[in-house]
């Protein structure tokens, strides 16, 4: 983590504060003079994203669970995926937690290239790690994404829970209608993930409730070799 930028430490005091901005703006119908200062609290929020993000180069956004200990396969993977990125040149960028975050900031450290976190205030699991040069923290989950996408050459998604699954579908759905073009996604753990190609499969596809070539919006592999192909060829 940057010099001088200590970790969030969250009470239970503090829990309402950390969930209040964005809760309170989903709750639904309200003054309308509520849902202005929200609104202008948001565009506030992209210009910051838009002044942090100014850096030069390609990046690459990983994914994944804040779940994952240091001795899991998954972080080793993860870490060894940040090196490789690193090393080809490219800036890792990551939701600045722990977990696989901290495992793709941290290979992208040892490998020298640019290491990113895009955090989001959350009462658990969101602590940054230790492994990043430039850190962010929003308030907004949706401003987040948009940032993420906006300034991502491609997305790898590790195993990980709703939110990774969030990030990946709502990709996807940009992709499938156009929105975006040319943007890789992979899906990196094949026993993962082949659960979640099985319900795409024999739930999605089956029903017509898309084309069956759009299983291929998501490549899946456990080669790092293959996910750093797919990447420059998209």
């Amino acid at each position: 983590m940057p010099s001088g930028q200590k970790p969030r430490v969250y009470s239970e005091s503090l829990l309402e504060q950390v969930k209040g901005v964005e809760k309170h703006f989903l709750a639904g119908k309200r003054d309308r003079g509520a849902d202005l200062e929200s609104a202008t609290r948001i565009f506030l929020e992209f210009l910051r994203g838009f002044e942090w993000f100014d850096f030069e180069g390609p990046c690459v956004t990983v994914f994944g669970s804040a779940r994952y200990a240091e001795d899991h396969p998954y972080y080793r993977m993860a870490r060894e995926l940040g090196n490789r990125l690193a090393r080809d040149g490219y800036a890792v960028i990551t939701g600045g937690g722990p977990g696989i975050m901290e495992a793709a900031n941290r290979g992208a450290k040892e490998g020298g290239g640019m290491s990113l976190g895009c955090n989001i205030e959350l009462p658990t699991e969101q602590i940054p790690n230790k492994y990043m040069d430039k850190f962010i923290e929003f308030d907004h989950f949706f401003v987040r994404k948009v940032m993420l996408v906006k300034y991502s050459s491609a997305f790898i998604v590790m195993p990980g829970g709703y939110g990774t699954l969030d990030e990946t579908f709502e990709t996807l759905t940009l992709i499938q209608t156009g929105k975006i073009e040319r943007f890789p996604i992979v899906a990196m753990g094949k026993g993962f993930w082949k659960h979640v190609r099985g319900f795409i499969e024999n739930s999605m596809i089956a029903e017509r409730t898309i084309n069956p070539q759009d299983i291929d919006l998501m490549r899946v592999t456990d080669s790092i070799d293959d996910a750093m192909s797919i990447i420059e060829q998209g």
